[in-house]
């Protein structure tokens, strides 16, 4: 149990990490396509903290994966703003 902890808490700081690197590309080309990104990344690293504190046995443990859910909603939303703006010009 300790070591799974252990895991989704490098997992969590992964995911962090790579939101501030998205937030670095972002800040130097001011594309919006980055933000959507970042967001995704930090709803990922949310996704592995919340496993992290429920235990695995409980039966909320599935309303935990709505933030992965979101994560993907907004790579595509991201991915779907940039082709929209991209077609447009």
């Amino acid at each position: 149990m300790l070591a799974r902890q252990f895991l989704w808490g490098m997992l969590t700081l992964a995911h962090l990490v790579a939101a501030l690197l998205w937030l670095r590309f972002w800040w130097v080309t001011r594309d919006r396509l980055f933000i959507f990104f970042a967001a995704a990344f930090v709803a990922f690293a949310l996704n592995w903290f919340g496993l992290a504190l429920i235990d695995p046995d409980r039966e909320l443990r599935h309303y935990v994966y709505l933030a992965r859910f979101l994560g993907f909603l907004l790579l595509i939303a991201g991915i779907v703003n940039r082709n929209r703006l991209c077609s447009a010009t």
